[in-house]
């Protein structure tokens, strides 16, 4: 693949971007400076960039963490939507979130263009936990409504009954939990939350499986995940 175009697709910045550092020799491959963008370059090469490694990648991994009223897509011309947090240098690679969050959820999301792992992670068959911390207005959950959860409710909110399956709750406070949840049906928790006859306040996703995001992070960053985080989203859904 050419230089400039294995560079780009790497996350490294826009096809121009990767050319101009090429044309000021800031790019070295196997220890040669390169000036020639056109140059072909295999996996195995060993690329820097001004002096730091640089992996070729195939595929790209972030995490988002999602604000308010923020619409999970990649392009929307009326609300503000993902693809308006997206660096400029990765808008043509193909990235999209995996999974939605609502419009009035905030938090986790992934974004890739591996559409493997997007697809393990939001099947239920694969039953990947996600964790949502839940704010509620009402009287503080109850024991036997947390069992009756944790077993499997039937909502009967629609024309035909919805059988969830069985998650797990812990009570954080009178009005907070954390639920995790084996499946992604539409507006659960808060269809959930409505079952039991209180209403959701906040709702925030704080985990996918083990990838969280940092403790301090600000609501509308994109960070890129580490290896580690890689290699463990990819475990647990079986593609290691």
């Amino acid at each position: 693949m050419r230089l400039d175009r294995a560079l780009s697709n790497s996350g490294c910045g826009t096809r121009n971007d990767v050319r101009t550092l090429i044309k000021k020799r800031k790019v070295t491959v196997n220890g040669i400076i390169v000036t020639d963008p056109s140059v072909h370059v295999e996996k195995t090469d060993a690329i820097e960039i001004e002096g730091s490694d640089t992996k070729l990648k195939d595929k790209l991994y972030f995490i988002f963490d999602k604000p308010d009223e923020v619409l999970t897509a990649m392009d929307d011309k009326r609300y503000k939507n993902i693809g308006d947090f997206i660096p400029p240098e990765l808008k043509n690679l193909k990235l999209s979130p995996v999974g939605r969050l609502d419009y009035h959820t905030t938090g986790l999301l992934i974004i890739t263009n591996d559409g493997e792992l997007s697809h393990r992670i939001t099947s239920p068959k694969y039953e990947i936990p996600k964790v949502y911390t839940v704010t509620y207005e009402g009287k503080a959950l109850t024991q036997e409504e947390i069992e009756e959860a944790e077993k499997g409710v039937t909502l009967n909110d629609t024309d035909k009954p919805v059988k969830l399956r069985p998650c797990k709750i812990d009570v954080v406070s009178d009005d907070t939990v954390d639920i995790t949840l084996y499946e992604g049906k539409t507006h659960e928790v808060r269809r959930l939350i409505s079952h039991f006859g209180k209403q959701v306040l906040t709702l925030r996703r704080v985990k996918i499986a083990d990838i969280t995001l940092p403790e301090d992070s600000i609501s509308g960053t994109f960070y890129e995940m580490s290896e580690e985080q890689i290699v463990a989203i990819r475990k647990v859904t079986g593609l290691i």
